[in-house]
């Protein structure tokens, strides 16, 4: 058993890690320890999807059974070392520029890190765009598959290229990589008018009204993400949920492939062994330019 604080050197940086047995998944029995553990060993691919972004943290002190809360301005307490921004509307974030700043996060609970599309230095210039496939249930995970395929095709046929992801929740997310030029308003004008296409396509599978009445057995394509204020959950952040899943870059062979949910959800592990295997499936999004053509082309 791990002791219950520990002094220890990360990426430099010398943290004081606290209540280290602390169970914060019951059903797996995944201990703080394990959490920090996770952040420090991913944190090589991580960091470069969160550095310099204004950062919401989501805490669960006393466990995913227990209740959660959000924290957006960065903590008093949090280390000198840690970046403050100015974030949408005034919020002094953190961003976690280094793999001790994620170290830290797993400290504090907070499981869940979510960022702003854009980074403090240019809140107004996205650097990507994201559409995030939530189905209602009976709908699923594979049936969001079958939508980003279908997005995808369209994507292709304009020239942009598209990652998919896994939320770590119920849906996936697919990014389109900018990188500069656009703004909020492009980007969401462009994700909506994308999204009212499936949905002219495919009007028994996919919506973007989000009235909850209608979401039953449909995949809602949540163009709404693309603002200024709002925050998506990253790349390789873990979930409160009852087991340890992450938000989980994947390859298009893998979305065509998925054959049941168990291929389309990852818990920390097995994320670990992915990087190991596959590197960084994700790092177009900090790489690579595409423009976005005029909405009314889509």
């Amino acid at each position: 058993m791990a002791p219950a604080a520990t002094n220890a050197r990360i990426g430099g940086r010398q943290l004081r890690l606290t209540n280290l047995d602390k169970v914060l998944y019951p059903e797996t029995a995944t201990t703080k320890a394990e959490v920090i553990d996770y952040y420090a060993r991913i944190a090589p691919v991580m960091v470069p999807h969160v550095a310099g972004r204004p950062l919401t943290l989501r805490r669960w002190p006393n466990g995913v059974e227990a209740d959660a809360f959000f924290e957006k301005n960065c903590p008093k307490h949090a280390p000198d070392w840690l970046p403050r921004h100015e974030g949408p509307g005034g919020v002094r974030s953190c961003s976690f520029d280094e793999p001790a700043a994620l170290a830290w996060a797993g400290n504090q609970a907070a499981l869940e890190i979510h960022a702003t599309m854009s980074r403090a230095s240019d809140l107004d210039e996205p650097i990507t765009l994201v559409l995030d496939l939530d189905p209602g249930p009976p709908a699923d995970a594979l049936t969001c598959a079958r939508v980003a395929l279908a997005i995808r095709d369209v994507l292709d046929h304009l020239g942009l290229v598209a990652l998919p992801k896994t939320s770590g929740s119920k849906g996936l997310q697919l990014y389109v990589p900018l990188n500069g030029g656009a703004d909020y308003d492009a980007t969401s004008s462009f994700a909506l008018a994308l999204g009212q296409l499936m949905e002219r396509q495919h009007p028994d599978l996919v919506l973007t009204d989000m009235t909850r009445a209608l979401r039953p057995g449909k995949v809602l394509v949540d163009w709404s993400q693309n603002s200024f204020h709002k925050t998506t959950i990253a790349p390789y952040s873990l979930r409160g949920r009852a087991r340890p899943t992450v938000s989980t870059p994947l390859s298009w062979a893998e979305l065509e492939a998925a054959s049941s949910l168990d291929d389309l959800t990852f818990e920390a592990a097995e994320v670990l062994d992915r990087v190991e295997e596959h590197g960084d499936l994700f790092a177009p999004v900090v790489e690579l330019r595409q423009t976005l053509p005029d909405r009314r082309t889509a």
